[in-house]
């Protein structure tokens, strides 16, 4: 629970993730609050108010400028994400390669809806972006998008697809196969674990979610995969964590 003490300029915690009162200016004041504003946004629907380049994006915009961070640092040949929906984060990814005059999209979607795939085709963007209709971990498709990535190429993939344990579990066994030594793969959306009973959620998402996908799989492969949230690459602050839907879904390969 917590209660704002707006005479003392307070707030009061009092629950499993800790208690006390703390300064509405501290550190743990903004932590506790934002774990309170991400529940009440996906109640609200928040992410689904963004476009990028005139397609909806439905990502919280600090994952978008952290993935960012991590793009501009490691300059990936390819990226590829499971999950087109709008489109919007492939046109977001492939504007970030335009900027930089280097990488490409591939999109990966069980039924890319025709309206979507129109639109994709007709911006501007198209030429960095390819999109393959498919299950992500129908063997046939993985096949497709591992042509489409050339020997040496350095890849970094993005999971935003069915968000179910068994799901991502099979996503990150196939795609981490595409992953290079220093890149990442990206089990999104493992915010899930902290929605188990808001009214827009399923009642097993406290263990059905990307989060304890990333786990298991980490836990099968200690010697090559580390879960690591990549560094801030600016600093001027006492922060210590990320505003997230992806709590520990940045894997890193190590090996």
């Amino acid at each position: 629970m917590i209660r704002i003490d707006t005479e003392r300029r307070e707030v009061i915690l009092d629950g499993p993730n800790g208690a006390g009162r703390h300064s509405l200016d501290s550190v743990e004041a903004f932590e506790a609050l934002s774990a309170v504003w991400l529940r009440s946004g996906w109640e609200a629907k928040h992410i689904y108010t963004f476009t990028w380049f005139g397609r909806p994006i439905i990502q919280l915009p600090d994952d978008l400028v952290r993935s960012q961070e991590v793009i501009y640092r490691l300059r990936p040949d390819v990226i590829v994400e499971t999950g087109i929906a709008h489109g919007g984060s492939l046109i977001y990814y492939a504007s970030l390669c335009e900027a930089m005059h280097h990488g490409r999209v591939i999109g990966v979607d069980v039924d890319i809806r025709a309206h979507n795939r129109a639109a994709m085709e007709a911006h501007e963007l198209r030429g960095r972006i390819t999109m393959i209709e498919g299950s992500s971990t129908a063997p046939e498709t993985f096949a497709r998008v591992r042509d489409a990535v050339a020997e040496g190429e350095r890849a970094l993939v993005f999971l935003d697809s069915n968000h179910s344990r068994a799901h991502v579990r099979e996503e990150l066994e196939l795609y981490g196969a595409l992953v290079p030594i220093g890149s990442y793969i990206v089990a999104t959306d493992g915010i899930m674990r902290d929605l188990a009973g808001s009214p827009r959620a399923e009642r097993d998402w406290d263990t059905n979610n990307p989060y304890e996908a990333a786990r298991d799989f980490v836990a099968a492969h200690p010697a090559e995969w580390l879960i690591e949230e990549p560094a801030w690459a600016f600093r001027e602050s006492a922060l210590r964590r990320n505003v997230t839907h992806w709590p520990g879904g940045w894997l890193r390969r190590i090996r």
